[in-house]
């Protein structure tokens, strides 16, 4: 039963008490003014009747207040003339629509519709124009989990596309990642492709951030404004380019969230192009000249296949934490919680033991209070922030090289001596142990241990990718259809009815289980749903006689 709202009414005693006390405070009030000397205001005396010229001053007034009613009632006029012509424009619109519907050219007009800037067809026609303009190609990797930043769509189309095209890896985020990590990875990748130690700026130094740490001097932007291997790199396409005796274009490509922008900040020395969290920032070409020799082309990220595993798509960027959809943000959680270290998860967020990812968000929610009403753990929004941690620069997780070193088929020996051609790799290989010696790195006993999930593939043509709006309008003209054929054959009879009632009732069922499988992966059912969907109402309703309430 609800419980029934408190009353308002009051006691006697206490409500003539409160008048009184109004009555003595409106008494106090006037007192005060009284004493003030509270003024009227003035009212206008007008022109005096001894004025000289009162007549045409008074004549004045009136015609400029005639004026302004005129100019008044004009502007209304205007208005209501605008809002008919819209009016009017509108129905025009919604008439040459239906009408196209009728006649079916709506799908001729859906394909002479400009591309959006944000659309991923838009993306991966940018992205393409950067690969064919370059001619070194920079794939931007973070540190923290190489072998999952690697396209190999990207690679094959770069090394497999015979204009004498490089492909340099650039490993950054190596401060994130324990010391002995940053080698082992630098021998592994070396083996395939030129790879260089790196370590951005997220801060760069300008008006802006001069004014930052104006108003915050006790914050330290020290280690964000420090970059490390810029002068390797730099050296490197300064010498590559002495070599072919032309102004060398390189494009910087990867994966959302690695850093390409803040690469080509941290080789300019200023800040040159826009830096967020957020992924998608960059959403066309940008071309930065470092110097006489050099050009950088900055592009939007590579945008990661749906095909992958869940892993792949949590920290590849492609699930938007800020999404409605929190069932994907869960399941990307889920996928990374239990690719870690369980006991180095539980010791960096300070927690108890847990037994599945959901258990772990409750527990999580209830120590930073991140709660819904009645004081029950938002796991949602937990959820949101722990994915924005890890695909952030906040959470300091690593993940081993592979045990046996096994290229892609797409690259042969061949291609591995193409690729190395043109380059100095000792004086490289002497410079990566210079920068990783640089740089503090912290230690593996406060970084979490991660399993990788291998190479993510990538999509890089506009005519493989499938936009979200496009899958809806295909369901929507699905829909439209099966109306259509439903009034064409009109009603059956009550049996068959009855029987699509049943049907779509079992459909509803299962796919409530469904979903509940999907949010709650694992062999225990969640706890916080304390009802089956599957029993029959009498099994539901009967009383628990081993349940204690207290």
């Amino acid at each position: 039963a609800e419980l029934r709202k408190a009353s308002k009414r009051l006691s006697c005693h206490k409500r003539y008490k409160i008048q009184k006390k109004i009555r003595e405070h409106h008494r106090k009030v006037r007192k005060e003014a009284k004493k003030r000397g509270h003024k009227k205001p003035k009212k206008d005396p007008g022109i005096p009747g001894a004025a000289p010229f009162k007549e045409e001053l008074l004549r004045e007034a009136e015609q400029r207040k005639q004026r302004l009613e005129e100019l008044k009632q004009k502007q209304k006029l205007d208005r209501q003339k605008e809002h008919e012509k819209k009016r009017k424009l509108d129905a025009k619109t919604n008439a040459a629509s239906v009408k196209e519907k009728a006649e079916g050219k709506v799908g001729v007009l859906k394909t002479k519709k400009l591309l959006n800037k944000n659309s991923k067809k838009s993306f991966c026609g940018e992205l393409m124009k950067v690969l064919e303009a370059s001619d070194v190609v920079l794939e931007v990797l973070d540190a923290r989990d190489p072998m999952g930043c690697r396209c190999p769509q990207l690679e094959q189309a770069v090394t497999c596309s015979g204009d004498n095209k490089k492909l340099l890896l650039v490993l950054n985020k190596i401060d994130l990642v324990p010391k002995d990590n940053v080698e082992k990875w630098l021998n592994y990748l070396k083996k395939e492709f030129p790879t260089v130690a790196f370590k951005s700026a997220t801060m760069m130094k300008d008006k802006t951030m001069e004014q930052v740490i104006k108003r915050r001097a006790r914050v330290d932007f020290s280690e964000s404004c420090q970059y490390f291997g810029s002068k390797c790199l730099l050296k490197l396409l300064q010498d590559y380019g002495k070599t072919q005796d032309k102004t060398i274009q390189v494009g910087v490509v990867g994966f959302p969230n690695v850093g390409k922008s803040s690469i080509i900040n941290s080789l300019k020395g200023k800040r040159a192009c826009n830096v967020s969290l957020a992924s998608g920032v960059t959403k066309s070409m940008q071309t930065v000249h470092l110097d006489k020799q050099t050009k950088m082309l900055d592009s939007p990220s590579i945008i990661a296949d749906p095909s992958n595993s869940a892993l792949a798509l949590a920290l590849r960027g492609i699930i938007d934490p800020e999404g409605p959809d929190s069932a994907d943000v869960l399941e990307g959680v889920n996928a990374i919680i239990s690719h870690c270290s369980k006991q180095q998860v539980m010791m960096h967020y300070n927690i108890p033991d847990f037994r599945d990812p959901e258990e772990f968000l409750s527990l999580l929610a209830q120590k930073r209070g991140i709660l819904k009403k009645g004081g029950l753990p938002d796991i949602e929004n937990m959820a949101k922030l722990v994915l924005c941690d890890w695909t952030g620069a906040r959470i300091k997780y690593y993940s081993q090289p592979p045990e046996f070193q096994k290229p892609p088929p797409y690259l042969t020996e061949q291609k591995i001596a193409e690729m190395q051609e043109g380059f100095n790799l000792n004086n490289l290989e002497q410079e990566n142990s210079n920068t990783v010696q640089a740089l503090k790195h912290p230690s593996p006993a406060s970084s979490i241990a991660f399993q990788s999930a291998g190479m993510t593939n990538g999509i890089i043509e506009e005519n493989k990718v499938i936009e979200k709006g496009s899958e809806w309008e295909n369901m929507e003209t699905s829909e439209e259809v099966k109306e259509e054929e439903f009034t064409e054959t009109g009603d059956d009879d009550d049996d068959d009815d009855e029987d699509d009632h049943v049907k779509e009732v079992n459909e509803g069922s299962a796919l409530v289980s469904l979903t509940r499988d999907f949010l709650f992966s694992g062999n225990e059912r969640p706890r916080s749903l304390s009802f089956s969907l599957d029993k029959p109402a009498d099994e539901e309703d009967a009383y628990d006689f081993n349940t204690d309430y207290v």
